[in-house]
């Protein structure tokens, strides 16, 4: 593989992936059981390696049937039916309403080890950080990253205040969408934690969210960075962003 990628926003506030020169040798393994991918690969006679987990921006959605869910599943059977194919899905829920933690404990009781939860977390819900937190942990090993949404124009004050109300050991992926946040890469850098979308600077792992179908760009780009990557197609009515995230596997596995 020769290609590697980056990530960069484009005006529209959308992001695009641009091709670059590499010379590395790579090799991929899926495990087909939980959409788990770890991709290795060798370049200046070291070795790396990164893991992927792919996933999409819930789970529960009728409308899935019968493109991904059987036509006579039962909604109550979704959740096991998803794990068993992908390693990770956004907990959108928790951005509207927080439900109550025996709703986190059953939910994590329903999929495999080594599955997570990705909660949401919207930015100006500045009081309750710590209702937020303790409800989220019941999860326990199946919690993953957390994406917090920013949508409103940079604010460091409110940054400042949720990197500081919740505990370090969560990983924390922001999701900032206004252009005047441009340029604070390097303090989320520094608090361990990540913008969603970005390849481009030091953070401990990536997260990427994404509607279109991934194509070979894309997927070189995933496989190309050094540190653990969450990548999750959005929700559309039809089952789109299941079919995307089972060929960008599929990508990943040949590459």
């Amino acid at each position: 593989m020769t290609v590697s990628g980056r990530l960069t926003r484009a005006k529209t506030g959308r992001s695009r992936f641009v091709k670059c020169g590499a010379s590395r040798a790579r090799s991929s393994s899926l495990n087909r059981s939980t959409g788990y991918v770890t991709v290795s690969t060798v370049a200046k006679g070291s070795l790396r390696v990164n893991s992927v987990s792919v996933g999409t921006s819930g789970w529960s959605y009728p409308s899935w049937r019968p493109g991904f869910y059987p036509a006579g599943l039962d909604p109550s059977g979704f959740l096991a039916f998803y794990a068993a194919r992908f390693a990770t899905v956004e907990l959108n829920t928790t951005g509207y309403r927080l439900p109550a933690e025996d709703q986190f404990r059953r939910w994590a009781e329903q999929v495999p080890e080594g599955f997570e939860f990705a909660p949401k977390l919207p930015g100006d819900r500045l009081r309750g950080l710590d209702m937020f937190e303790s409800r989220v942990r019941q999860l326990g090993g199946r919690l993953g990253p957390i994406r917090i949404s920013l949508k409103k124009a940079r604010d460091e004050g409110a940054l400042e205040l949720l990197l500081g109300s919740l505990d370090s050991s969560l990983r924390l992926a922001f999701d900032l969408q206004h252009p005047s946040w441009d340029g604070i890469e390097a303090r989320l850098s520094e608090a361990g934690a990540v913008r969603v979308d970005d390849l481009d600077h030091p953070a401990p792992f990536r997260y990427l969210r994404r509607r279109e179908a991934p194509d070979a760009a894309f997927a070189a780009a995933v496989a190309a960075a050094r540190e653990p990557v969450y990548v999750y197609f959005r929700h559309e009515d039809e089952p789109t962003a299941p079919a995307h995230a089972s060929r960008i596997l599929e990508l990943l596995k040949s590459s």
